[in-house]
């Protein structure tokens, strides 16, 4: 399949719903025209056009067609639905959950607030997830068909390498310039008295609302967190294993409207009152007080970098030493090395680094070690940490001495698409299907007119 599928899960479909919705609200147009059936699931046109809109406002090439490339797409989901019907593929109520609650924050933090998205959409949260639960089971079932599919597929190294001389030498991939880096960091440490003072104001918030004041306006006054101190520290339902553990474990033992004693996870100090709990999933209100940290502590921090990195650059001391002696990052074990979050391997293109990181290393030689650069530890304290360039790539076309991960992915991937294609010309003989008039010219990347042609 196209990678289209992919990218829809990843941005989400519900958002294809929810600018349906707003689209046709603001622009007063119906199409109610069934385009396309496959076993039990019917699919509007009015569903495609909808999407076209949404993935052409995210900037997505959808190539010669996008309307047909969509309905391809989506046909191809359905065949999935379908299957898993027959099959008994199912997702528990509580998953649905999770990840309707995960999609909803996430359109919450692109639009600003709860309250500007029910504005938006002219319904209430609630509202808002009784529309769209359906959808996302429907979502969710659909993947998990295809990860039954695809899950057990392998490439072997002969594989790759078979896959790579087969492909023409235009067709090759560029690989752009990559980077391994390292780091020693270092966070100022938060002294035992300024502790005790954050403790001291999160308890008397704490008697203020057991006297009668409201947590929510506590909330939006004093919190460190502030994305829910918008929302009077409400953050939404969460279920096990989604938040720090220690959080987790008090909001489990609340009951609705109490508030904890003081709570402290890595990232600081925290009061919490339930709101509702729902079998295994909970919401709260929350507030977050972080001990701050002295100037002179942050000062005295960058001053100790400035000296390792000395030490460093005179010979006395290897950067990998340096990073296992001072650094307290995880990475320090592994020779200071940067794991790249988003694909979780040690190599980094520019837009995977932060701004103020990428323009300090682009103007670096591989070997050089940064000045002190400000960042933030994973709970958002200060830091500061020193960044050695140790290897840097020139922009070339993919080869198996340096590239082998990357061509072993695009080779699984082409292995999956086989895979996907045959399973479709398995279940199409067995499936009914049907496409309207209007579309039949579509060059799809599947026949799905075969059960209609050969019923002629």
């Amino acid at each position: 399949m196209k990678n289209i599928f992919v990218l829809t899960v990843c941005f989400l479909l519900l958002s294809f719903s929810f600018s349906a919705h707003h689209s046709l609200s603001q622009e007063k147009v119906v199409i109610d025209q069934v385009v396309g059936v496959v076993g039990n699931s019917a699919i509007l046109e009015s569903d495609i056009i909808n999407q076209k809109r949404q993935m052409e406002a995210q900037g997505v090439d959808l190539g010669p067609n996008p309307v047909c490339a969509l309905f391809d797409e989506m046909l191809y989901q359905k065949l999935l639905y379908n299957q898993a019907m027959i099959d008994s593929v199912e997702v528990d109520d509580e998953q649905v959950e999770q990840v309707l609650e995960r999609r909803l924050r996430y359109f919450i933090q692109q639009i600003g607030s709860r309250e500007q998205l029910e504005a938006y959409y002219g319904k209430t949260i609630d509202e808002l997830k009784d529309e769209f639960r359906e959808i996302v089971r429907e979502q969710e079932v659909s993947q998990r068909m295809e990860n039954k599919i695809t899950q057990n597929i392998t490439v072997t190294p002969s594989e790759v390498r078979r896959f790579y001389n087969n492909m023409p030498q235009e067709d090759i991939p560029i690989v752009e310039s990559e980077m391994q880096l390292a780091k020693i960091q270092i966070a100022p440490p938060i002294r035992e008295d300024e502790i005790a003072e954050t403790k001291r104001r999160l308890e008397e918030f704490r008697q203020r609302i057991l006297a009668g004041e409201s947590f929510s306006t506590l909330a939006i006054l004093y919190s460190d967190d502030p994305g829910s101190a918008r929302r009077g520290g409400e953050l939404g339902f969460f279920g096990r294993g989604e938040l720090f553990p220690e959080f987790e474990a008090t909001a489990f033992g609340l009951r609705p409207g109490e508030v904890s004693e003081i709570v402290e996870t890595e990232a600081g100090y925290h009061i919490i009152q339930l709101i509702e709990r729902r079998g295994e999933q909970f919401n709260v209100r929350h507030i977050l007080l972080q001990p701050q940290v002295s100037p002179e502590d942050i000062a005295r921090t960058r001053n100790q970098l400035d000296s390792i990195r000395t030490l460093i650059q005179t010979g006395e001391m290897a950067f990998e030493e340096a990073a296992l002696e001072f650094s307290d990052h995880p990475s320090r074990v592994n020779e200071g090395l940067m794991v790249n979050p988003f694909t979780n391997t040690t190599r980094f293109t520019s837009e995977h680094l932060e701004p103020n990181l990428f323009f300090v290393i682009d103007r670096m030689e591989v070997g050089q070690i940064s000045e002190p650069i400000a960042t933030r530890t994973e709970d958002g304290q200060p830091a500061f940490k020193l960044v050695k360039l140790t290897q840097r790539t020139q922009p070339h076309r993919a080869n198996l001495e340096e590239d082998y991960d990357f061509i072993q992915k695009l080779a699984r991937q082409e292995k999956q698409k086989r895979v996907i294609r045959n399973w479709i010309n398995q279940r199409l003989a067995a499936t009914y299907t049907f496409i309207h008039e209007n579309y039949r010219d579509c060059n799809f990347d599947h026949d799905w007119l075969k059960e209609e042609v050969s019923k002629r």
